[in-house]
């Protein structure tokens, strides 16, 4: 229904595990959440979700925050990404020992905010912390920055892009949760500015994180979540440069969600692709 459902490969992902065809997006009826965020899972403002119609979320604390925040007709699914685990196990699988280095995913834009904060000094401090060879993974926005990109490049690191989110019109986004996970099972740590949805896909996969240096800042950037003191209040333990990997993991498992993990024909009933007969 909401083009946000097929961002990521998010639509395909969730039909390839109810044994669908994926070739072509398919219609959700309802709005999935897209990305992690310590709200309610969606943005502040309400016209993102047209009322009357289901959020397919991921963990049952941002139902109790939708609610409390009188929000209603949540489902409790877990993230897409758990489905990609599912279908893919063994995808970019190597052994322990051969995992090194870092990825470091820096906080960024989109097509209607930009980030302010110093690419150059992120890049410096990166540096001094870690010790094995990096992996910085920009948004495309920030890749076809030349300017954010060589902050990174002049700093000796590897940079990447897992491509665009996509859109129902284009499969350009449909691969982009493989490549990340790809990556992600390449390295020994994963790590960021800001605490997000990399760092717990990352604890999931056996990944150490750490968040450390400038949070950056949305321009305008909405009261409503609370910013960086609201993270650090809610979540200290994920915060730092080194971060207990069991901490990590178990707050992996609760943000995505699974526990929520639901099964192909209640992901069928629920958006709406198979009729329910009536006795």
């Amino acid at each position: 229904m909401d083009e946000s459902n097929h961002w990521y490969g998010h639509s395909r992902i969730l039909a390839r595990y109810c044994g669908l065809p994926d070739d072509v997006p398919r219609r959700i009826q309802g709005f999935v959440q897209h990305g992690w965020n310590y709200l309610h899972g969606y943005p502040p403002n309400d016209h993102w979700c047209t009322p009357g119609y289901p959020r397919f979320i991921w963990a049952d604390v941002l139902r109790r925050r939708g609610w409390s925040m009188g929000r209603r007709g949540h489902y409790l699914i877990g993230a897409p990404w758990i489905y990609l685990l599912a279908l893919e196990p063994d995808l970019g699988l190597v052994p322990e020992e051969e995992r090194e280095g870092t990825i470091w995913y820096p906080f960024h834009g989109w097509e209607k905010n930009a980030v302010i904060g110093d690419h150059g000094r992120l890049a410096a401090y990166i540096r001094e912390v870690e010790s094995g060879p990096v992996t910085v993974c920009l948004y495309w926005l920030e890749f076809a920055n030349i300017g954010i990109r060589g902050a990174y490049e002049s700093a000796g690191f590897r940079v990447i892009c897992h491509g665009s989110r996509g859109s129902r019109w284009d499969d350009t986004g449909r691969d982009f949760l493989r490549r990340q996970l790809t990556e992600l099972r390449r390295h020994r740590r994963v790590a960021s500015n800001r605490l997000g949805s990399a760092l717990f896909y990352g604890a999931s996969v056996g990944c150490d994180i750490a968040v450390y240096g400038d949070p950056m800042q949305f321009e305008g950037e909405r009261p409503e979540y609370g910013g960086t003191a609201r993270r650090m209040r809610l979540w200290p333990e994920l915060h730092g440069e080194h971060v207990d990997r069991g901490l990590a993991a178990e707050a992996a498992l609760r943000e995505l969600g699974f526990d929520y993990q639901a099964t192909p024909e209640e992901l069928q009933r629920m958006f709406g692709w198979k009729r329910v007969r009536c006795a």
